[in-house]
C-alpha cells in the first residue's frame, strides 16, 4: 500500500497547486456542513468537489493518473467490487458509473497546463530549516529504526471515536494545507515519494530521505501562521483526548531513543517557528511540536475513514 500511496502523492505533487487548494476548500465546505448533523453533502457541494477534482486531474499527464489507477487496482481483491455493489442500489450505481465515464472523457479532452510557483519561504529560513533538519534526522534516526512500521496499530482509528470525529480533525489539516506555500508542499511531497521508493522491507527510510522529509515539512509549517497550526493541534488533542494512545505508543519504543528524538525535535521546532508569518519571540512554540508529533498518527487515523462518507 505504501508504494501505491507514493504514486498518489506524486500525482498530487504534479497538479496545479492553486487547483489543488481549490479542491481542498471544496471539501472543507462540504465537511463543515456535515458537522451540522447531515450525513451526506448537498448536490451543489458534491458538484463543486467533482469540478475541482476534474480540474486537478486535467492538470497532470494521463500517464500519472493511470499509474495511480494501476497501483491501487493491483491491491484490490477482485471480489470487492461485487461486494460493494451488493451494498447499494445497483441501478443507481450503474447510472453513477455511466456519468463518471462521461466525466472522465470531458476531463481528458480538456487538459490544463499547471503553473509554476516560486516559494515564499525566505532563503534564510530555508537554509536554517535545512541545517536543523539534518541535525534532527541524525538524532532521531535510531528512534525511527526502532519503530515497527508494519504494526497494524497505525491502520487503526482512535478508540471510541467515529469517522465524523476523525473527519473534523482532518478538516483542520485540509484548511491548513490549502494555506501552505505551494513550492514547499511540492518539495515535501516529492521527498515522501523518494523515501517510499527507497524504504526497506520493514518500512524504514534512509536517514538522508528522513532529513529531506523533515526539511520539506519544516518549510510548509514555516509558511503558515502559528494560530493555524495550533488549530490542527487542538483538533487532534480533542480527538485523542484521554484515550491513552500517546502513552501506549511511547511504551512500544526504546525510551532513550525517544527522548533523544524529542530533545532534537524541540530545537528543530524553534528554528521552524522563526520563519512563520506571525513569529514573535514571546510565542510558546508548542503548536508546531504537537502538530508534527501527531502527523504520522493522524495519517494512520485517516486511513480508517470510509471513503464515501460525504459522497
Amino acid at each position: 500500500w505504501a508504494k501505491a500511496i507514493g504514486k498518489i502523492i506524486e500525482h498530487g505533487a504534479s497538479m496545479d497547486a492553486d487547483l489543488v487548494k481549490e479542491g481542498c476548500m471544496a471539501h472543507h465546505v462540504a465537511i463543515e456542513n456535515l458537522y451540522q448533523g447531515v450525513g451526506v453533502c448537498s448536490e451543489k457541494e458534491l458538484e463543486a468537489i467533482y469540478a475541482s477534482i476534474g480540474k486537478m486531474i486535467a492538470s497532470t499527464p494521463e500517464s500519472q493518473t493511470m499509474d495511480v489507477y494501476n497501483a491501487v487496482s493491483a491491491l484490490v481483491d477482485k471480489k470487492i467490487p461485487e461486494y460493494l455493489m451488493s451494498k447499494v442500489n445497483e441501478k443507481d450505481a450503474k447510472a453513477a458509473y455511466d456519468a463518471l465515464i462521461e466525466f472522465t472523457n470531458v476531463v481528458k479532452a480538456n487538459p490544463i497546463t499547471p503553473s509554476t510557483y516560486p516559494t515564499k519561504v525566505s532563503s534564510g529560513a530555508a537554509s536554517s530549516i535545512s541545517t536543523a533538519a539534518d541535525r534532527l534526522a541524525a538524532a532521531a534516526y535510531p528512534f525511527m529504526k526502532g519503530v515497527d512500521w508494519t504494526d497494524e496499530l497505525y491502520a487503526k482509528t482512535v478508540p471510541g471515536k467515529g469517522a465524523a470525529d476523525t473527519l473534523k480533525a482532518v478538516d483542520k489539516m485540509i484548511v491548513m494545507g490549502a494555506s501552505m506555500d505551494s513550492a514547499a508542499l511540492q518539495e515535501a511531497a516529492m521527498a515522501h515519494v523518494k523515501a517510499i521508493e527507497g524504504m526497506d522491507a520493514k518500512g524504514v527510510m534512509t536517514q538522508a530521505d528522513f532529513s529531506a522529509i523533515l526539511e520539506g515539512i519544516g518549510k510548509t509549517i514555516a509558511s503558515v501562521p502559528e494560530s493555524m497550526v495550533m488549530g490542527v493541534y487542538n483538533s487532534m488533542r480533542a480527538l485523542v483526548g484521554d484515550t491513552g494512545v500517546p502513552k501506549y505508543v511511547l511504551s512500544k519504543q526504546k525510551p532513550t531513543d525517544a527522548l533523544a528524538a524529542y530533545s532534537a525535535f524541540m530545537e528543530f521546532k524553534d528554528t521552524v517557528k522563526t520563519g512563520q508569518p506571525d513569529y514573535n519571540t514571546s510565542g510558546s512554540g508548542l503548536a508546531f511540536f504537537f502538530l508534527l508529533a501527531f502527523l504520522g498518527f493522524a495519517a494512520a487515523v485517516a486511513k480508517g475513514l470510509p471513503v464515501g462518507l460525504y459522497q
